[in-house]
């Protein structure tokens, strides 16, 4: 991005670690002003990350209580984070992002429920048989599914190793950069929610807006 101010939001911010680096880390080392919101559902961690961006002096990083849903941004945005936002809230957190047309976008997904719950296969029922291997399947499913979105929607993606995996299981990260460059994939998408008989919450999002 560059731009002389970069604007981003740091979606399920929680204790907000991530967000005070990517803020030293910007106008610090980088030298690049930047302004960050970080937004979650628990008020008293939000009132904490307020109080230590005041004690540090980070004049533009901002906390807010507030749900990824719905959530409107103060300003137009540059780059989406989301680190470990659960289920469905990573879906809605990139949905926003396509929305905004945020030139760049990093999730790490966490607990992927929704899949689970919904896939179906007679060809590999022996396999979705064992409980451990459908949340495996799905949370593969899942994040394989949103980068294609992505994809479809003019984003380059990849899908990487976040951490170490001794470290965390949750450990893979979707990074996404705008080039509005739409693939031709939704046929072979559409192909695929049907022989699974899932409806993810991203693809039903944007089917929504198209409408």
């Amino acid at each position: 991005c560059k731009k002389e101010k970069l604007h981003i939001i740091d979606f399920g911010c929680g204790k907000s670690y991530l967000t005070f680096i990517m803020y030293y880390y910007f106008t610090e080392v980088r030298k690049i002003p930047v302004e960050i919101v970080g937004l979650d559902l628990k008020k008293d961690v939000i009132e904490k990350c307020n109080q230590a961006a005041k004690k540090y002096g980070y004049d533009t990083l901002h906390f807010e209580l507030g749900d990824i849903n719905g959530y409107k941004a103060p300003f137009p945005v540059d780059i989406v984070v989301s680190l470990h936002a659960c289920d469905t809230a990573t879906d809605f957190a990139l949905y926003n992002a396509i929305s905004w047309d945020a030139e760049m976008i990093f999730s790490v997904p966490c607990c992927q429920h929704e899949l689970n719950k919904q896939m179906k296969n007679d060809l590999l029922s022996p396999v979705l048989h064992y409980g451990i291997l459908k949340e495996r399947m799905a949370a593969l499913m899942t994040d394989g599914l949103r980068a294609q979105i992505l994809e479809a929607n003019g984003y380059r993606t990849q899908i990487l190793e976040f951490i170490d995996m001794a470290h965390t299981p949750k450990n893979l990260l979707i990074r996404a950069v705008y080039n509005g460059h739409c693939a031709d994939n939704k046929a072979q998408i559409n192909e695929l929610l049907a022989a699974f008989d899932v409806n993810p919450t991203l693809y039903r999002l944007l089917c929504k807006k198209d409408n």
